[in-house]
């Protein structure tokens, strides 16, 4: 279960995550200067009563970027409609979608670097000239369409903005990058979290929780779920620092928010192939983990916390792994 929270994947957070979400700029926590621009240019759209420009929000998974889309429509008044780029196989998937939309509505599309090359094509006289031009059926039976669409703002999020083609990503008028929050931040929203769903915790609890969050607010909000229960049934529903220590040591989380798929990662490294540098081909091989979620996932926090570099030869452990993991070189 452990790797299932802290890889974001599971289901039950869906619900959750959710209940807990902030509903207005005031609610959200950290992300300041991203937050506190989108601010100005909802607030300019609302006062000259246009559509705000399209908006791309990138950076690594769970930092809020989908609570963002959802605040950015609340304050814009608007009705936001969702999407993710793997489920827009053809072009009458996107026509499906687009055409349902009202004046000045949200339309948040996740995950839109993977949206077929085609695709992407047709999106950019919808997103630029605000109408939509497509050909159904077969050769022989194809015909044009062409919808006028009323004026509408996309809220793009990806992990991977380098994999966005340039045409798609100039049509933002907008693009903000989400960073890592801090400790301090992560215990404000563990703390906020706790205080929506009734919860009690303890100060130290609430930063034990946080510090072992990976700098993600998704994370912290599932690790607390989860602790939550811990404190349920072993104690007496308040989460105190024991509670937080030995549930999260159960979770094999430790206080780094290392889990073991990144010890895994990391002593793979260094027994099979030496520290490094290798290719990233071979590591997901030796671990049995997709590329794609090595480099989306595993990789970014290591890297941020300086467990790992990047060279042009390949993933090359550091100095501080081999002290981490009490390993000599």
């Amino acid at each position: 279960m452990q790797e299932k929270i802290i890889r974001g994947e599971y289901q039950e957070g869906d619900s959750f995550e959710s209940n807990i979400r902030p509903q207005s700029f005031e609610e959200y926590i950290g992300q300041s200067e991203v937050k506190e621009n989108i601010k100005v240019f909802v607030k300019a759209a609302v006062m000259r009563e246009t559509s705000l420009d399209h908006v791309l929000l990138y950076g690594p998974p769970g930092l809020g970027k989908t609570t963002l889309s959802h605040i950015i429509a609340n304050e814009l008044g608007s009705n936001i409609k969702t999407a993710s780029g793997p489920t827009i196989e053809k072009s009458g998937d996107l026509a499906a979608i687009l055409s349902t939309l009202e004046p000045y509505d949200v339309l948040f599309i996740d995950e839109i670097h993977r949206i077929p090359k085609y695709i992407e094509e047709i999106l950019y006289s919808a997103m630029e000239d605000f109408k939509l031009d497509i050909i159904i059926g077969t050769d022989g039976q194809s015909r044009s369409i062409k919808i006028d669409l009323p004026r509408f703002t996309l809220v793009g999020a990806t992990t991977r903005a380098g994999d966005l083609s340039s045409p798609l990503r100039d049509r933002f008028g907008i693009t903000c990058k989400l960073n890592y929050y801090t400790d301090e931040e992560l215990t404000t929203i563990v703390k906020r979290s706790a205080k929506v769903l009734g919860l009690t915790i303890e100060e130290e609890a609430a930063k034990i929780i946080a510090k072992r969050s990976r700098k993600t607010p998704r994370i912290a909000n599932r690790l607390l779920k989860r602790v939550s229960d811990f404190a349920l049934v072993n104690g007496e529903g308040i989460i105190t620092k024991e509670i937080s220590n030995s549930s999260l040591k159960r979770l094999q989380v430790d206080e780094y928010g290392l889990d073991s798929t990144d010890i895994e990662y990391l002593t793979s490294l260094i027994n099979k192939f030496n520290g490094g540098p290798v290719g990233i081909e071979s590591i997901a091989a030796s671990i049995g983990e997709e590329q794609t979620t090595i480099e989306d996932v595993i990789e970014p926090f290591l890297l941020q916390e300086g467990f790992i570099k990047r060279t042009t030869r390949g993933r090359q452990v550091t100095d501080k792994t081999y002290e981490y993991l009490g390993i000599e070189k």
